[in-house]
């Protein structure tokens, strides 16, 4: 559903959220997590996963052609 771009802005706050929150059971950095988000029709959701998981470039793996064009398309 979203962009690599989109995730990874996704992923950013989501990571200093949970951060921000001090929690005694949070790492003190590179929170992990994966979030399954469900868009409004059945085909379409999304997987964040943090960013830290893709700073070797894994992310250009599987690059789904519609998620980056998805605004262009839908217009």
């Amino acid at each position: 559903m979203f962009s690599r771009k989109e995730k990874r802005v996704i992923a950013t706050v989501i990571e200093k959220l949970l951060l921000s929150l001090s929690h005694p059971e949070m790492p003190d950095e590179k929170p992990d997590f994966d979030i399954h988000i469900n868009g409004k029709e059945g085909w379409s959701w999304a997987d964040i996963k943090p960013n830290w998981k893709f700073d070797d470039g894994l992310d250009e793996v599987g690059v789904n052609w519609f998620n980056e064009n998805a605004r262009d398309i839908l217009k």
